[in-house]
């Protein structure tokens, strides 16, 4: 039996602000955008490969307003692999995304942490190969 994670909410503010920072400044694919009524949509982007897909939910009342960029307690909550750390930091800079530090080697590989448009933070990671 085979179980694997391929998609989890991530709650934003607003749509088409939320596209525009996934898909051209962190240069994920835009794999679906349906209307489903109501004012809602069914937005789901992905980084490539076969790592999990993000649904951007616009969030819908209190609790979840007050959760964006604070989706992980303040902690880094996602890790963004890549095969080539210093091409993809290097174009993450360009493109404007806001590094908290700056890139550092550990044990299991290199990572630098970023904080998206909402204030949530990711690692950008480079795994050290065994």
């Amino acid at each position: 039996m085979t179980i694997k994670l391929t998609q989890f909410a991530y709650l934003v503010d607003e749509y088409d602000r939320a596209i525009d920072y996934f898909t051209n400044i962190l240069g994920f694919a835009l794999v679906s955008d349906e209307d489903v009524g109501g004012g809602k949509r069914w937005v789901v982007v992905a980084a490539g490969g076969d790592g999990a897909k993000i649904l951007l939910a616009k969030a819908k009342g209190n609790r979840q307003n007050d959760a964006i960029g604070d989706q992980f307690g303040g902690r880094v909550g996602l890790f963004l692999e890549t095969d080539n750390f210093e091409e993809t930091y290097s174009r993450f800079k360009r493109n404007g995304v806001k590094f908290t530090e700056e890139p550092r080697r550990e044990p299991y590989g290199i990572v630098a942490v970023f904080e998206d448009i909402y204030g949530n933070f990711w690692d950008l990671i480079h795994y050290a190969k065994n």
